[in-house]
């Protein structure tokens, strides 16, 4: 049995199709990663495998529970970090706990002991009984994820979790992250960050338009790129004076612009990239900044969409 099996799901709000038929399955103990801009239908998703939103088609099952007719068992189960803060500022990290743990059915000692494993799992033990109005805004993602741990779940979401937070909070959660499947947790993780995707994931969907666009390891899914680098270039001019002439390029197989910067995705970049510098010059632009990638989950995105995955 798979930890989740999602078959099919849609959902939509009037014409906008936030959800267009997703299917994919999660292995137990590991981390999956969906990956997509905002807007992808990521967060939809999310709701609708917490029993939050009723999908219009399909369905999916949680260790076993079904979303539609076992909302029930799928929440005894789950631990869900939405993306918003969902505390109470004027309580400390130990009482938003403890009321928490209670709304879980923990009570007397019970409660007490997975409060304090708790809070030394988040790393805020010396600071528990300070006011969350007091704390950064990665402290209280820290008790958000804290909250989702509190009832043990064998299955736990994290909806952008790293979203406006400081690099070392940031840091902090990433390892929680790693952490909790080194504790044989199942973790299902939305992110837009391209970089947090590959670091953390054993699988990896990517989404774009509510629809699953593409599957795999982090090695699968860049071999649908094939060798091809990707060349991030600035220039000194309006993109569209060379953007043409360097897609007609010889072993260019794509080229995007986004905030002044081209983007191009091309076999051998020793070979096109003074086809790029004499086109350039032709049209009386300057090259001023050159940048090689070797192929990643971007130029997955870029080679399967033609946008950038933060466009």
């Amino acid at each position: 049995m798979h930890a989740i099996e999602v078959k099919n799901l849609h959902k939509a709000f009037g014409d906008l199709k936030a959800v267009n038929g997703i299917s994919f399955d999660v292995e137990k103990g590991e981390i999956f990663s969906l990956l997509g801009p905002n807007g992808a239908g990521k967060t939809t998703s999310i709701s609708m495998l917490s029993c939050l939103l009723r999908p219009d088609d399909g369905d999916a099952l949680v260790m076993g529970h079904s979303i539609r007719s076992d909302q029930m068992g799928v929440k005894s189960v789950l631990g869900v970090v939405p993306q918003e803060i969902a505390l109470y500022e004027d309580m400390s990290a130990r009482e938003n706990l403890n009321f928490w743990g209670k709304m879980y059915g923990l009570r007397g000692a019970a409660l007490k002991t997975r409060v304090d494993e708790v809070l030394d799992i988040i790393g805020l033990t010396d600071r528990a009984k300070e006011y969350i109005k007091k704390y950064s805004g990665g402290m209280k993602r820290r008790v958000n994820i804290g909250v989702a741990l509190l009832h043990k779940p064998q299955v736990i979401y994290m909806d952008e979790p790293t979203v406006g937070i400081d690099p070392q909070s940031r840091r902090n959660i990433l390892d929680s992250v790693v952490s909790l499947k080194d504790q044989g947790m199942t973790v299902l993780y939305t992110t837009h960050y391209m970089e947090e995707a590959q670091e953390l994931s054993d699988h990896i969907a990517i989404m774009d338009a509510g629809k699953m666009i593409a599957f795999g390891t982090e090695e699968e899914l860049v071999k649908i790129v094939g060798q091809m680098d990707r060349i991030t270039l600035t220039i000194n001019a309006e993109s569209g004076r060379v953007l043409e002439a360097w897609k007609n390029a010889p072993g260019v197989k794509q080229v995007t612009a986004q905030d002044g910067t081209l983007t191009v995705l091309a076999d051998d970049s020793n070979q096109v990239l003074p086809r790029l510098f004499e086109t350039a010059a032709a049209s009386g632009v300057r090259i001023t900044s050159v940048a090689i990638q070797e192929p990643n989950l971007e130029a997955v995105f870029l080679h399967l969409t033609g946008k950038a995955l933060r466009d």
